[in-house]
């Protein structure tokens, strides 16, 4: 089986005011996960799964069937707060769902085969893809999943500052924890993260994850009993967010389980600020001049 392509497409960022995911960037219109699933295509993916919301699950639905039609396999699966969880368990107040980790558990029954997990707001770049389709290809089993790293340097806002996940790596390239660095911004030529009010120097080249995961479907299994041990822990949390990270931590933590993190020379962007759209139609104007995508992806 080839693998299979998992888009987060259910959130809506308080950040930038609208439903990003659907907006177009491209000289035709296209969105940010257009390029993705173009990339993915062309790399060898043969499957792509959508986790969306059901409130927009018409138009969206519209769209893409009408643009993915012959090419490629297409479903839909609904994120919804109630998911793998009983109605006594879910903290008085809470409307949102339980955050990425818990996404990707919804796709438990759409999903078979080694897979990648993306989110739909950012451009990862043709050569992430094909390294993860290799590895998916050839490498990922139960045992071992992976991550593509990116170099933080090519991963900022112009117009903010940003968080990103910090990725320690051992002398294997495996992964070894994840540190989570917020308010990170470049200033004077150096970039910086804050903690505790101090600001700290962090190196251009380190390797950051964008949330672009390779997993083996047995994953599943074990997600979903940390998932269920995590809403016991915070029944009355109204904020918790069961993350990919704390599954990926706890596989190697707990387990023999192994996370590669396979590096790309990728440029990332994406519109974390309104501001930043501008320069996303531009980068992607660069890269069409440049060859790398046609003028409009589909016809």
């Amino acid at each position: 089986m080839q693998p299979t392509l998992l888009i987060l497409a259910a959130g809506m960022a308080s950040r930038y005011g609208s439903l990003k995911q659907t907006e177009g960037f491209g000289p035709s219109g296209e969105t940010i996960m257009e390029y993705s699933i173009y990339d993915a295509i062309r790399a060898g993916f043969d499957k792509v799964v959508f986790i969306i919301r059901k409130d927009f699950a018409a138009p969206f639905q519209e769209k893409f069937d009408a643009i993915l039609k012959d090419k490629v396999e297409v479903e839909y699966v609904y994120q919804d707060l109630n998911d793998f969880v009983s109605e006594s368990d879910i903290p008085e107040g809470r409307k949102k769902p339980w955050g990425t980790g818990h996404a990707v558990l919804c796709a438990k029954d759409a999903v078979s085969e080694p897979f990648a997990v993306i989110n739909a707001d950012d451009f990862y770049g043709k050569e992430a893809f094909e390294n993860a389709f290799a590895f998916l290809d050839t490498e990922c089993d139960k045992n071992t999943g992976a991550i593509i790293g990116y170099e933080l340097n090519k991963t900022l806002s112009d117009h903010g500052t940003v968080s990103r996940g910090v990725c320690e790596i051992d002398a294997d390239n495996n992964l070894v924890s994840i540190n989570e660095r917020t308010s990170i911004a470049k200033k004077d030529n150096k970039i910086f993260y804050e903690e505790n009010t101090q600001q700290i120097e962090v190196p251009f080249d380190s390797s950051v994850s964008m949330n672009f995961w390779c997993f083996d479907p047995s994953v599943f299994s074990l997600t979903e009993r940390l998932f269920k041990e995590f809403v016991q822990e915070n029944k009355h949390n109204i904020k918790a967010e069961f993350f990919i990270p704390i599954i990926a931590d706890y596989f190697i933590n707990q387990t023999d389980y192994k996370i590669k993190v396979i590096p790309t020379s990728s440029q990332w962007f994406g519109v974390t600020y309104k501001e930043d759209a501008p320069i996303v139609k531009q980068s992607l104007d660069g890269l069409i001049d440049g060859g790398v995508y046609p003028e409009s992806l589909w016809s």
